[in-house]
């Protein structure tokens, strides 16, 4: 009988292990994408609970409270986009060819913000305009040396080996390029990295993997965003996604609002990982890193739906982590803002309930208070 070696032993058992974790992974992804976001805050804190970071709120709660819905998705019902709360806000519907990926579409898509425009100008006009000439100058020179220079037309090749001129104008004409590039560039980076001052603030935090955005000027209510999953993938009786909320995997419970034609600046974090935070039609993108602020801004000039997406990598669910901006009047916003129990810049608070006056005694009842006194002295004999 013979037996294996050591060396065969070790391959076997290196084989089960791989095998082992293999079919952890198959096992735990699928579990872990399609688990509600966990530990979420709540939807709307205000006063010192808004200080309260998403995940030291998470801290005590048991595996079932973590796996749960987030709290801003409605236990009972499927309200409509369109549903109008107390205070007249009506949320906006998406438009189908504007802040959305298009089917089968090219390009980028059309900008809404003065800088967005300016930047897909400069790439659709100049840059594929330069590229398209270079590559058509570049494939005629190929064809112009293939055809003059073959052994057919030149049986003796040329021995030369230097010409001056011509190395100068292959060394000078990229450099002429570039810096025609780099021009504008310096300009839109100028631009984008350098914000006016802002109408309103507002801070976004990523974390794994939903969003939530705070306005610490208009009394620091804070919101969180969740996307919105398909009727057929919620129990019965929980919100679901409509073509009201917005495209599949686009759609939130609870959209970013800001004011149309306002500079509206971005505070950009994360509780965790490195996430990305990035709407396409507003041109701007930025990284959300644990422990540092980024900041951009916008100034979109036209109401509407806009959505994006975490574009770095941040987990299981990093595909399911996308941003719904709308964009409405400042009218509109106001109304917003006061349905999450926020404060407008100048606004005064509300005035706590005066206490009840105690009523002066009328003269009918003094006599009657004063009864008991009268009465001591036969008491006393």
């Amino acid at each position: 009988m013979v037996l294996p070696s050591k060396t065969q032993v070790t391959g076997v058992k290196m084989k089960l292990i791989a095998w082992a974790i293999a079919l952890a992974a198959a096992g735990l992804t699928p579990a872990a994408a399609q688990t509600p976001q966990a530990a979420q805050p709540v939807n709307e804190v205000s006063g010192p609970a808004a200080a309260t970071a998403p995940s030291e709120r998470a801290q005590g709660q048991s595996l079932d409270a973590a796996n749960a819905p987030a709290p801003s998705t409605p236990a009972t019902a499927n309200p409509t986009a369109t549903e109008a709360t107390a205070t007249g806000f009506t949320p906006t519907l998406p438009d189908k060819n504007i802040g959305v990926p298009i089917k089968a579409g090219t390009g980028i898509q059309e900008q809404v913000t003065e800088i967005g425009r300016g930047a897909a100008t400069f790439h659709n006009v100049w840059l594929l305009a330069l590229c398209a000439i270079i590559s058509v100058f570049v494939l005629i020179l190929l064809g112009w040396t293939m055809v003059k220079y073959r052994r057919g037309a030149n049986p003796t090749p040329s021995r030369t080996s230097h010409n001056t001129l011509l190395e100068v104008v292959w060394t000078l004409v990229p450099v002429l390029i570039l810096v025609a590039i780099a021009i504008p560039s310096m300009r839109l980076l100028s631009a984008q990295y350098s914000p006016p001052p802002a109408d309103v603030t507002i801070k976004v935090t990523g974390n794994q993997w939903f969003w939530t955005y705070s306005y610490p000027d208009l009394g620091g209510f804070e919101i969180v965003s969740n996307m919105l999953k398909e009727k057929k993938d919620v129990k019965a009786g929980d919100r679901f996604r409509t073509d009201a909320d917005g495209p599949p995997l686009l759609a939130v419970d609870e959209r970013l609002v800001i004011p149309v034609g306002k500079t509206v600046k971005f505070l950009v974090t994360s509780n965790d990982v490195i996430h990305a935070f990035w709407v396409p039609a507003f041109w701007s993108k930025i990284d959300a890193n644990p422990g540092q602020v980024n900041e951009i801004w916008v100034k979109v000039d036209r109401p509407g739906v806009y959505f994006g997406q975490c574009t770095e990598l941040c987990g299981a669910r990093h595909a399911y982590m996308p941003i719904a901006v709308e964009v409405v009047p400042e009218a509109q916003f106001n109304a917003w803002v006061a349905s999450k129990g926020g404060t407008l810049p100048g606004a005064k608070p509300a005035a706590a309930p005066a206490a009840p006056e105690t009523p002066a005694p009328t003269p009918d009842a003094a006599p009657a208070t004063e009864t008991p006194a009268a009465a001591e002295p036969a008491a006393a004999n």
